[in-house]
This record gives structure tokens, C-alpha cells and sequence, in this order.
């Protein structure tokens, strides 16, 4: 059964705030760890921030031996009504450099807003300018928080770290999306026009499309999640990689094969035309934007195979 905040005494408060301020500094020490390597700038920051908080930590323990005696109540955020609750953002397999900064803003947060309030609910006047003084150190941890960002952006850390993780976002996800998608686009034309023009029939080429679609999606998943551990390339985990590759890549033919559930052939395939165009005009701008590729330069690289397989598929299903 949980305690209410009211049920504490006053050595349990103060104990509550003592293992506050020790879980942040263990908090702050694993994402400096994790950031280290890629994010010097803000992990330096974060070490900052750790060592501030085990210096709290221990003048909080200094203050209870000298105010309730040397024991120390075991206490836990997770035994009291209402006490605020860490999300457990740092055991994430993956963790971007924003989701750090915005988690140590709402850590900092949630501490101040839980000595002001623990101040406010304490009778004992002594614990009460104690949790005031807390919630001033709180309120310039918040400070520092929010300098964490002005900080790298003054000394362009952090455009040099925002690039940095823009690279790994396109090699983790652009690179594997986007082979996806081209393959998924491109090797499904050629099956599923092909059908359409042998049959004269949509339902036959919408369920030859979705067949193509689904079954290159589970080939390239496969394909992309057993080519690359991550490990030496950086590319991050294989299966998120497959999966990203696997998904986009059964969009890329599905995409086309849509049209094809409407009844009227000849509209059916006019859509799925109109479809294409716009398929191979989004794999393009994304090679422009993300893959430094001239746009006209991946235009024309990518039309170009798409026409010569959609006119593979044509003539295949005209020649049937």
C-alpha cells in the first residue's frame, strides 16, 4: 500500500528528496555514458549536472544526521500517493540527442514543482525552509537545464551534434527507407502492370500487386536486417533496419496496387499511372534532400528505371 505525501514525517520528506537527488545523479551518469562517444559536448554537461547533483545528495544526508539523526528512512518515489514517476526513457535500446535534452528539462521540472509542493503541504517550519531551499536549488538545476541548449547553441556544439545525428538518422532509417521504397516501387510495376494488361481485369492485377508487395517487403526485411549487424557500420540495429526497409518497401507497391480496386479498368489504371509518376517523384526528392543527390541528376536516374520496368511489365501483359 502506498503512503500519502500527508502520512510522511518529516525525516521521511527529507529522505524522499535524498533519494531524488541520487536516482537524477545515476540518471545523468548513464546518459552522459551513452552520449559520450557521439554527443561530447553534451555529455560534458551532463557530468556537470551529475556531480551538482551528488553534492545536493550529500549535504541533504548531512542535514538529516544533524537534524533526525544518522539513520535514514528507506524511502522510495514509487511508495508515496502521487510522487513523480522517472519514465524509463534511459533503458531504450536507442536514444536521439533530443530526447535526452528534453528529458533532463522535464527532470528538472518535476523536481522543482515536488519541493514546492512538498513545502507548501509541511507543517514543520524547519522542514519547510529546508524544502524551500531545495526547490531554489531545483529552480537553478532547471537554469542550467535550458542553458544546456543555449549553451551548445553559442559555442555551435550543438549544430555540430544536431549534424551528427542527422547523419545516423539517414544511414538508421533514410538509407533502409528509401531502398524500400525505390525496390518496393520500382520491382512491383513490371508483375503488377503486367497482370493488368494480360487479364483486362483490376481485382487480378490488385491481388498479383498485393502478393508482389507483401512478398518483397518480407524479402528486403530479411535482406537489409542480415546484411549489417551495425556493430562496425553504425547503421544501428539490424531488425529496426529491416523492419524500416521491410515496411516501406510494401508501400512502395501498394501504393500503385490501390488503384486497382476500382472496378473500371480503364480508371483503375489511369489512378495507378498518375500513382506512379508520384511515387518515383517522392523517391527522388528524397534522394535530393537527404542523400545529396542534384535533383534532376536523381530524377532522371530514377524515372528513367521506372519507365524502362513499367514498360517491361506492359509489354509482357500486352504480349500474354
Amino acid at each position: 500500500m502506498k503512503k500519502s505525501f500527508a502520512e510522511l514525517t518529516p525525516s521521511e520528506i527529507l529522505a524522499l528528496a535524498i533519494s531524488l537527488e541520487e536516482d537524477d545523479a545515476r540518471i545523468y551518469g548513464d546518459f552522459a555514458g551513452r552520449m559520450k562517444e557521439k554527443y561530447p559536448a553534451t555529455a560534458q554537461m551532463l557530468e556537470s549536472m551529475r556531480d551538482e547533483e551528488r553534492t545536493h545528495a550529500t549535504r541533504l544526508i548531512e542535514m538529516h544526521r544533524q537534524r533526525y539523526g544518522g539513520h535514514i528512512p528507506f524511502v522510495r518515489g514509487e511508495d508515496v500517493k502521487g510522487f513523480l514517476h522517472r519514465r524509463p526513457l534511459w533503458l531504450s535500446r536507442s536514444l536521439s540527442i533530443r530526447q535526452v535534452r528534453d528529458m533532463v528539462g522535464v527532470m528538472e521540472a518535476e523536481s522543482l514543482r515536488f519541493y514546492q509542493t512538498a513545502a507548501k503541504r509541511t507543517a514543520d517550519q524547519e522542514v519547510r525552509i529546508l524544502l524551500n531551499e531545495l526547490a531554489a536549488a531545483e529552480e537553478v538545476h532547471k537554469g542550467m537545464a535550458s542553458d544546456m541548449r543555449e549553451s551548445l547553441d553559442t559555442s555551435g556544439a550543438k549544430k555540430a551534434e544536431d549534424e551528427t545525428a542527422r547523419k545516423l538518422f539517414v544511414l538508421q532509417v533514410i538509407q533502409p527507407g528509401l531502398a524500400g521504397l525505390m525496390d518496393g516501387s520500382v520491382s512491383t510495376l513490371a508483375p503488377v502492370f503486367a497482370a493488368a494488361y494480360a487479364t483486362k481485369d483490376s481485382w487480378d492485377a490488385f491481388v498479383v500487386g498485393l502478393a508482389a508487395s507483401i512478398g518483397a517487403g518480407i524479402s528486403m526485411g530479411f535482406a537489409e536486417a542480415l546484411s549489417d549487424d551495425g556493430v562496425i557500420s553504425g547503421r544501428g540495429h539490424p531488425w529496426t533496419r529491416g523492419t524500416v526497409c521491410g515496411i516501406m518497401t510494401t508501400l512502395g507497391g501498394i501504393g500503385h496496387t490501390l488503384p486497382f480496386l476500382i472496378k473500371d479498368f480503364h480508371i483503375a489504371m489511369t489512378v495507378a499511372i498518375a500513382v506512379v509518376a508520384v511515387e518515383l517523384a517522392v523517391i527522388s526528392w528524397i534522394r535530393h534532400k537527404y542523400m545529396d543527390t542534384p535533383l534532376l541528376s536523381a530524377a532522371f536516374q530514377v524515372v528513367v528505371g521506372g519507365i524502362l520496368v513499367f514498360l517491361t511489365g506492359i509489354l509482357i501483359g500486352s504480349a500474354g
